[in-house]
């Protein structure tokens, strides 16, 4: 065979190797929302009726998106339907509204157990001494591209918008930290005055909170928040989606941090 008639094919086939999948993307994309799926998500998603045209039609299109690349699969006898799946991908792709970004691109597998999942975690004590231990969870986020969630969970954090309590914005909030390289409540930010704004505000509000769980006061956020930066970062998103109101009041400069990087203000649909 001739050399450069080789080449050819090769270059050929490399492209159609990268052609193929963006093809794809786009027709699934492109494809009409399904009836069904808008019945679930006005059905499961609390807030979605409130949400502007504009932003509902952003939603669906990536929850088109998110449904193609990503693989979900069910664990704990557990029975997977559209209902599960559109209804975590709505509420994952939430965190993606009005932002240029993948629809986290490192992320692969969706595990989903029907209620809380038991794990084997290694646990330090204040001594320094690890001990290994079993515990309940209701979602998990991964670097390593996986997601495990309890649906039961799921279900009631996603019917319920306005409690503070939200495990897939918990977990798919980690998901979005994990993509600066590290999961240490810093994702990927634009610019140094936001990443120096991002670190003092986050800091402070961090120290606060550990101060309030420490003396055992109530706060607006989670106290779990105060476990590590990561913990904070999530917990801070739960509560700025689903209690954007009292976050504006009560932690002004920790709203419009995250509102800047969110780039939406929840506010907006809990006027509508």
């Amino acid at each position: 065979m001739n050399y450069w008639i080789f080449v050819a094919l090769v270059l050929t086939g490399m492209s159609l190797f990268l052609v193929i999948p963006r093809y794809r993307l786009r027709k699934a994309i492109a494809a009409p929302f399904p009836d069904e799926w808008v019945a679930i998500v006005e059905k499961n998603i609390a807030v979605y009726k409130c949400l502007p045209m504009p932003l509902r039609l952003q939603l669906r299109d990536l929850i088109k998106q998110f449904l193609h690349q990503k693989h979900f699969s069910a664990a704990g006898g557990l029975e997977l339907n559209d209902e599960i799946r559109v209804t975590i991908a709505a509420e994952a792709c939430m965190l993606l509204l009005n932002r240029r970004t993948g629809v986290y691109p490192s992320l692969r597998y969706i595990i989903v157990y029907p209620t809380a999942f038991v794990v084997d975690h290694a646990q330090g004590g204040a001594d320094g001494v690890v001990s290994e231990g079993y515990k309940g969870l209701l979602g998990e986020s991964w670097s390593n591209g996986k997601v495990i969630l309890a649906w039961d969970s799921v279900l009631s954090g996603s019917r319920n918008f306005v409690d503070g309590q939200n495990v897939v914005l918990h977990e798919f909030a980690h998901q979005l930290d994990s993509e600066s390289g590290s999961t240490n409540g810093a994702p990927i930010l634009v610019g140094k005055n936001c990443l120096r704004t991002w670190a003092t505000t986050l800091s402070d509000e961090f120290e606060d909170l550990q101060k309030d769980a420490w003396k055992g006061r109530k706060s607006l956020l989670d106290h779990y928040g105060a476990t590590n930066p990561a913990e904070f970062f999530a917990v801070s998103t739960e509560t700025f989606f689903e209690k954007p109101e009292q976050m504006a009041k009560y932690h002004a400069e920790l709203f419009e941090v995250l509102k800047c990087y969110y780039r939406i203000d929840p506010r907006d649909w809990q006027a509508r």
